[in-house]
């Protein structure tokens, strides 16, 4: 029998995990490669070019998870269950990530599609208004998109999808899959438009090659935390390992970070990162 979720009794695991993962759901990643168009036009991906995507990703990948599970992780456990000071410290976590997303190209991106997220819960996901709970998540997610519309808080990519997917009552070992498959995967997308791969070697890529990443960049990363939440309770093996600065978030990739920085430098440019 399915859970109850905030969007009601009916919906479980599985089918919210189908929801977010159709391409079709409005939240602004077609527009974003992640640095692969600047690491294409600065001269990295030598042919054969479906070999050198493959080496991209395998580099990318690690880094996003590295820097952004651990911010995935902590909004989620402020939405499951939300708290009177979960608000609070969800201002916290995304000044963090502001301050280390280190370019302005990569932090565009980010609130762009953070403040989608957010669009996409409110308009479909949502239970209707009359049916909140005060201090629900419904609350805490209409409160944070209204501080993000004033220009309070930025309303990074990975705080909005943990405290999406905390608010649908997806399991935290999920989000954070899923979250990594659909970084990957838009990696891909734009390589087809990029023409490096065609779209059957990228579905070939995803399914043969990409998934071993996923699996490796989650289990590197699924225990990081930010250090900013410590409440949970002693039973949590992640409260004492967010104290440590080396399970925090890192970055572990230079060279794509300063890449994504040159994007705006780009001659020309399908994408907006």
């Amino acid at each position: 029998m399915a859970e109850p979720t905030s969007v009601g009794p009916a919906l479980d695991t599985d089918f919210i995990l189908l929801l977010l993962s159709d391409s079709n759901l409005p939240t602004g990643g077609f527009v974003a490669s992640s640095g692969l168009e600047s690491y294409y036009t600065h001269g990295h991906l030598p042919p054969p070019l479906a070999p050198s995507t493959l080496t991209f990703i395998s580099h990318s990948l690690p880094n996003y998870a590295r820097t952004s599970l651990p911010f995935v992780s902590d909004a989620h456990r402020l939405l499951s269950p939300p708290s009177p000071h979960s608000l609070a410290k969800l201002h916290e976590l995304d000044a963090l990530c502001e301050a280390m997303t280190l370019n302005h190209v990569a932090r565009r991106a980010s609130r762009a599609q953070g403040v989608a997220l957010f669009t996409l819960y409110g308009k479909a996901f949502a239970r209707p208004k009359a049916e909140w709970e005060k201090g629900g998540p419904e609350e805490v997610v209409e409160k944070l998109k209204a501080a993000i519309r004033r220009g309070a808080t930025p309303g990074h990519l990975p705080v909005c999808w943990g405290v999406l997917t905390g608010a649908l009552s997806l399991p935290l070992e999920k989000s954070q899959f899923l979250h990594l498959f659909l970084n990957a995967r838009s990696l891909l997308s734009s390589s087809v438009r990029l023409n490096t791969v065609g779209p059957y070697a990228a579905q070939q890529l995803l399914l043969r090659d990409v998934r071993p990443l996923v699996d490796e960049a989650q289990a590197e990363a699924r225990d990081l935390r930010t250090g900013i939440v410590l409440d949970a309770s002693p039973a949590d093996s992640f409260s004492q390992a967010a104290v440590d600065e080396d399970m925090g978030p890192a970055t572990t990739w230079p060279l794509g970070e300063i890449l994504v920085g040159r994007h705006d430098s780009l001659f020309t440019r399908i994408f907006n990162s």
